[in-house]
């Protein structure tokens, strides 16, 4: 992604056919209010990589040993903590 441009709400209102055609050509806008950003137009692809869910595969095996024996009973417990 290119550089990123920050408009104010009534600007990105004014300019949302242009804005939109500067997504489509792989540019973000920060959507401001009173100088705070609010929101953010970005490229498609941009947001559908960022919201992706990752693969657990890099997690295997890095819990071995955590629960002991009784891995069962052990998640038991914090299920008995997790509906309180």
């Amino acid at each position: 992604m290119s550089k990123v441009s920050h408009r104010g709400c009534g600007d990105a209102r004014k300019e949302l056919p242009s804005l939109i055609k500067a997504a489509e050509g792989g540019r973000a806008t920060i959507i401001t209010r009173r100088g705070r950003p609010v929101a953010a137009l970005v490229p498609l692809a941009a947001f559908r990589d960022h919201h992706r869910q990752r693969s657990l595969l890099p997690l295997e095996g890095s819990g071995a040993g955590r629960w002991r024996r009784h891995s069962g009973r052990a998640l038991g417990k914090l299920r008995g903590e997790w509906n309180r």
